[in-house]
Protein backbone atom coordinates (compact mmCIF):
# COMPACT_ATOMS: atom_id res chain seq x y z
CA UNK A 1 0.00 0.00 0.00
CA UNK A 2 1.38 3.64 -1.30
CA UNK A 3 1.35 5.86 1.40
CA UNK A 4 -0.62 8.93 -0.19
CA UNK A 5 -2.50 10.27 3.46
CA UNK A 6 -0.56 11.95 6.00
CA UNK A 7 -1.39 13.74 8.53
CA UNK A 8 1.08 15.92 10.61
CA UNK A 9 0.10 16.70 14.24
CA UNK A 10 0.61 20.61 15.26
CA UNK A 11 0.91 21.31 18.93
CA UNK A 12 -0.63 24.86 19.75
CA UNK A 13 -0.71 24.52 23.82
CA UNK A 14 1.30 25.08 26.22
CA UNK A 15 4.37 25.47 23.85
CA UNK A 16 3.18 25.78 19.62
CA UNK A 17 5.12 23.17 17.44
CA UNK A 18 8.18 25.18 15.22
CA UNK A 19 7.53 26.23 11.77
CA UNK A 20 10.62 24.29 10.91
CA UNK A 21 8.66 21.11 11.72
CA UNK A 22 6.02 21.87 9.30
CA UNK A 23 8.37 22.56 6.50
CA UNK A 24 9.79 19.34 7.29
CA UNK A 25 6.43 17.05 7.31
CA UNK A 26 5.51 18.89 4.24
CA UNK A 27 9.13 17.85 2.68
CA UNK A 28 8.55 14.49 3.44
CA UNK A 29 5.09 14.23 1.77
CA UNK A 30 6.49 15.84 -1.13
CA UNK A 31 9.43 12.89 -1.54
CA UNK A 32 6.50 10.30 -0.47
CA UNK A 33 4.10 11.81 -2.91
CA UNK A 34 1.45 12.44 -0.58
CA UNK A 35 -1.81 14.19 0.28
CA UNK A 36 -1.46 15.93 3.76
CA UNK A 37 -3.16 17.21 6.24
CA UNK A 38 -2.55 19.61 9.00
CA UNK A 39 -4.62 18.48 12.40
CA UNK A 40 -4.07 21.33 15.53
CA UNK A 41 -6.75 22.31 18.34
CA UNK A 42 -7.24 25.39 20.01
CA UNK A 43 -7.31 24.39 23.70
CA UNK A 44 -9.91 25.03 26.45
CA UNK A 45 -8.06 25.97 29.92
CA UNK A 46 -10.23 24.81 32.92
CA UNK A 47 -9.40 25.21 36.47
CA UNK A 48 -10.67 22.73 38.90
CA UNK A 49 -13.69 24.63 40.28
CA UNK A 50 -12.24 24.94 43.91
CA UNK A 51 -12.80 27.68 46.67
CA UNK A 52 -9.99 28.87 46.03
CA UNK A 53 -9.94 28.88 42.80
CA UNK A 54 -13.22 31.25 42.65
CA UNK A 55 -10.95 33.30 45.13
CA UNK A 56 -8.89 34.15 42.53
CA UNK A 57 -10.15 37.13 40.78
CA UNK A 58 -7.83 37.14 38.11
CA UNK A 59 -8.28 33.67 37.48
CA UNK A 60 -11.10 33.90 34.66
CA UNK A 61 -9.06 36.23 32.49
CA UNK A 62 -5.78 34.15 32.47
CA UNK A 63 -7.88 31.37 31.52
CA UNK A 64 -9.04 33.40 28.68
CA UNK A 65 -5.70 34.93 28.06
CA UNK A 66 -4.25 30.80 27.64
CA UNK A 67 -7.00 30.14 25.51
CA UNK A 68 -6.49 33.28 23.16
CA UNK A 69 -2.47 32.10 23.24
CA UNK A 70 -3.61 28.86 21.86
CA UNK A 71 -5.96 30.13 19.24
CA UNK A 72 -3.02 32.62 18.17
CA UNK A 73 -0.47 29.53 17.81
CA UNK A 74 -3.25 27.57 16.26
CA UNK A 75 -3.79 30.37 13.04
CA UNK A 76 -0.29 30.78 13.18
CA UNK A 77 0.59 26.92 12.27
CA UNK A 78 -1.92 26.96 9.88
CA UNK A 79 -1.15 29.87 7.84
CA UNK A 80 2.56 28.50 7.90
CA UNK A 81 1.11 24.94 6.75
CA UNK A 82 -0.77 26.21 4.22
CA UNK A 83 1.92 28.40 2.58
CA UNK A 84 4.39 25.75 2.38
CA UNK A 85 2.04 23.19 1.01
CA UNK A 86 0.85 25.65 -1.72
CA UNK A 87 4.55 26.81 -2.55
CA UNK A 88 5.54 22.83 -2.36
CA UNK A 89 2.94 21.89 -4.89
CA UNK A 90 1.61 19.31 -2.74
CA UNK A 91 -2.11 18.58 -1.95
CA UNK A 92 -3.19 19.69 1.60
CA UNK A 93 -5.96 20.44 3.84
CA UNK A 94 -6.08 21.16 7.56
CA UNK A 95 -8.36 20.50 10.36
CA UNK A 96 -8.46 22.56 13.93
CA UNK A 97 -10.06 21.01 16.56
CA UNK A 98 -11.50 23.03 20.12
CA UNK A 99 -11.42 21.22 22.71
CA UNK A 100 -9.37 20.71 26.55
CA UNK A 101 -6.22 19.15 26.98
CA UNK A 102 -7.39 16.13 28.26
CA UNK A 103 -8.79 15.35 25.18
CA UNK A 104 -6.03 15.77 22.20
CA UNK A 105 -4.54 12.94 22.23
CA UNK A 106 -7.78 10.69 21.86
CA UNK A 107 -8.67 13.01 19.01
CA UNK A 108 -5.67 13.20 17.41
CA UNK A 109 -5.39 8.87 17.58
CA UNK A 110 -9.04 8.99 15.77
CA UNK A 111 -7.55 11.30 12.97
CA UNK A 112 -4.40 9.35 12.88
CA UNK A 113 -6.34 5.55 12.36
CA UNK A 114 -8.05 6.98 8.63
CA UNK A 115 -4.51 7.81 7.49
CA UNK A 116 -1.68 6.11 6.24
CA UNK A 117 0.73 7.63 8.28
CA UNK A 118 1.01 10.17 11.12
CA UNK A 119 3.92 12.50 11.33
CA UNK A 120 4.28 13.95 15.64
CA UNK A 121 7.21 16.55 15.64
CA UNK A 122 9.15 16.56 19.47
CA UNK A 123 10.82 18.57 21.09
CA UNK A 124 13.55 17.41 23.13
CA UNK A 125 11.80 17.25 26.51
CA UNK A 126 9.12 14.99 24.77
CA UNK A 127 6.34 16.04 27.81
CA UNK A 128 2.94 16.65 26.02
CA UNK A 129 3.66 15.62 22.46
CA UNK A 130 5.16 12.89 23.94
CA UNK A 131 2.18 11.57 25.35
CA UNK A 132 -0.29 12.50 21.48
CA UNK A 133 2.67 10.29 20.23
CA UNK A 134 2.47 7.45 22.52
CA UNK A 135 -1.48 7.14 21.93
CA UNK A 136 -1.21 7.61 18.51
CA UNK A 137 1.24 4.61 17.78
CA UNK A 138 -0.78 2.70 20.44
CA UNK A 139 -4.02 3.54 19.12
CA UNK A 140 -4.60 4.23 16.05
CA UNK A 141 -3.16 0.98 14.00
CA UNK A 142 -1.15 2.95 11.98
CA UNK A 143 2.24 4.03 11.63
CA UNK A 144 3.60 7.07 12.82
CA UNK A 145 6.83 8.99 12.51
CA UNK A 146 8.45 10.86 15.34
CA UNK A 147 11.08 13.19 14.55
CA UNK A 148 12.98 16.15 16.43
CA UNK A 149 11.15 19.28 15.62
CA UNK A 150 13.91 21.45 15.57
CA UNK A 151 15.53 19.47 12.65
CA UNK A 152 19.09 18.74 14.12
CA UNK A 153 20.46 19.78 10.90
CA UNK A 154 19.49 16.32 8.74
CA UNK A 155 17.79 17.18 5.13
CA UNK A 156 14.23 18.18 5.73
CA UNK A 157 11.91 15.03 4.25
CA UNK A 158 14.54 12.88 2.82
CA UNK A 159 14.29 8.91 3.20
CA UNK A 160 17.26 8.14 0.79
CA UNK A 161 18.85 6.24 3.51
CA UNK A 162 17.03 4.27 5.65
CA UNK A 163 17.80 2.01 8.11
CA UNK A 164 15.81 -0.97 9.72
CA UNK A 165 16.24 -1.96 13.79
CA UNK A 166 15.48 -5.80 13.64
CA UNK A 167 14.76 -8.15 16.18
CA UNK A 168 12.57 -10.83 14.35
CA UNK A 169 9.43 -9.51 16.51
CA UNK A 170 5.61 -8.59 15.55
CA UNK A 171 6.18 -5.17 16.17
CA UNK A 172 9.31 -5.00 13.62
CA UNK A 173 7.71 -7.40 11.49
CA UNK A 174 5.02 -4.42 11.11
CA UNK A 175 7.26 -1.83 11.19
CA UNK A 176 9.03 -2.94 7.72
CA UNK A 177 5.73 -3.45 6.41
CA UNK A 178 4.23 -0.36 7.02
CA UNK A 179 7.56 1.15 6.19
CA UNK A 180 7.65 -0.96 2.73
CA UNK A 181 6.29 1.79 0.20
CA UNK A 182 9.24 4.09 1.59
CA UNK A 183 11.73 1.32 1.60
CA UNK A 184 11.23 0.93 -2.31
CA UNK A 185 11.79 4.69 -2.78
CA UNK A 186 15.44 4.32 -1.00
CA UNK A 187 18.55 4.41 -2.21
CA UNK A 188 20.18 2.79 0.91
CA UNK A 189 18.56 0.05 2.76
CA UNK A 190 19.92 -1.49 5.94
CA UNK A 191 19.25 -4.04 8.19
CA UNK A 192 20.66 -4.27 11.82
CA UNK A 193 20.79 -6.37 14.17
CA UNK A 194 21.68 -6.11 18.23
CA UNK A 195 22.66 -9.45 19.14
CA UNK A 196 23.56 -9.04 22.63
CA UNK A 197 20.28 -6.92 23.11
CA UNK A 198 17.85 -10.02 23.29
CA UNK A 199 18.20 -13.45 21.93
CA UNK A 200 17.63 -13.75 18.11
CA UNK A 201 17.08 -17.36 16.34
CA UNK A 202 20.10 -17.41 13.60
CA UNK A 203 17.94 -18.61 10.72
CA UNK A 204 15.65 -15.37 11.25
CA UNK A 205 18.94 -12.73 11.25
CA UNK A 206 18.66 -9.50 9.06
CA UNK A 207 20.19 -11.86 6.25
CA UNK A 208 16.70 -13.39 5.92
CA UNK A 209 14.84 -10.18 6.36
CA UNK A 210 17.22 -8.92 3.39
CA UNK A 211 16.05 -12.52 1.25
CA UNK A 212 12.56 -10.98 1.70
CA UNK A 213 12.98 -7.52 1.23
CA UNK A 214 14.96 -9.07 -2.24
CA UNK A 215 11.41 -9.83 -3.60
CA UNK A 216 10.07 -6.75 -2.91
CA UNK A 217 12.60 -4.95 -5.18
CA UNK A 218 14.50 -3.59 -2.28
CA UNK A 219 17.91 -4.37 -2.07
CA UNK A 220 19.69 -3.89 1.65
CA UNK A 221 22.69 -4.46 3.26
CA UNK A 222 22.82 -6.40 6.76
CA UNK A 223 24.65 -5.04 10.08
CA UNK A 224 25.38 -6.33 13.32
CA UNK A 225 25.95 -3.98 16.14
CA UNK A 226 26.89 -4.59 19.31
CA UNK A 227 25.93 -3.12 22.39
CA UNK A 228 29.02 -2.85 24.21
CA UNK A 229 27.29 -2.11 27.68
CA UNK A 230 25.65 0.82 26.13
CA UNK A 231 21.50 1.38 26.20
CA UNK A 232 19.52 0.36 23.32
CA UNK A 233 18.11 3.54 22.74
CA UNK A 234 21.75 4.72 22.41
CA UNK A 235 23.06 1.79 20.26
CA UNK A 236 20.64 3.13 17.69
CA UNK A 237 21.15 6.36 17.71
CA UNK A 238 24.58 5.63 17.28
CA UNK A 239 24.41 3.44 14.53
CA UNK A 240 22.02 5.58 12.83
CA UNK A 241 24.77 8.81 12.72
CA UNK A 242 27.81 6.77 11.85
CA UNK A 243 25.55 5.26 8.68
CA UNK A 244 24.29 8.66 7.96
CA UNK A 245 20.47 7.70 7.94
CA UNK A 246 17.61 9.75 6.91
CA UNK A 247 15.10 7.61 8.51
CA UNK A 248 15.08 4.83 11.23
CA UNK A 249 12.25 1.85 11.06
CA UNK A 250 11.27 -0.12 14.34
CA UNK A 251 8.91 -1.48 15.88
CA UNK A 252 7.32 0.28 19.36
CA UNK A 253 7.15 -2.03 22.41
CA UNK A 254 4.85 -0.99 25.09
CA UNK A 255 1.11 -1.05 26.41
CA UNK A 256 -1.09 1.21 28.06
CA UNK A 257 -2.37 0.77 31.71
CA UNK A 258 -4.87 3.15 32.96
CA UNK A 259 -3.96 5.85 30.58
CA UNK A 260 -0.30 5.44 31.72
CA UNK A 261 1.79 3.72 28.67
CA UNK A 262 4.69 0.96 29.61
CA UNK A 263 7.11 1.57 26.99
CA UNK A 264 10.20 -1.10 25.96
CA UNK A 265 14.16 0.48 26.31
CA UNK A 266 14.34 1.58 22.83
CA UNK A 267 10.68 3.15 22.37
CA UNK A 268 11.18 5.33 25.55
CA UNK A 269 14.42 6.37 24.10
CA UNK A 270 13.16 7.50 20.86
CA UNK A 271 10.04 9.17 22.70
CA UNK A 272 11.88 11.08 25.20
CA UNK A 273 14.33 12.27 21.75
CA UNK A 274 14.61 11.10 18.43
CA UNK A 275 17.82 10.93 17.10
CA UNK A 276 16.18 11.34 13.92
CA UNK A 277 13.00 10.46 11.88
CA UNK A 278 11.82 7.37 13.37
CA UNK A 279 8.92 5.20 11.63
CA UNK A 280 7.86 3.24 14.68
CA UNK A 281 5.00 0.77 14.20
CA UNK A 282 3.37 -1.50 16.98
Amino acid sequence: MALTDILVQLTSYPEATPVGAVEQAIAFAKAADAHITALTFEIFVRVPGTALSRSLANVESLMAAEHDRSIANARDLIEAFESTAKAAGLGHDHAVERCENSQVADIATEYARLRDLTMIPLGAAGGFSQYIAESIIFGSGRPAVVFPADGRGRRAGACDSIGIAWDFSRPAARAVADSLPLLQRAKTVRVVTIPDEKPIESRHSGDELARHLACHGVNVEADVEHAAGRAIGQVLADYAHARELDLLVMGAYGHSRIREFILGGATRSVLAEPPLPVLLAH
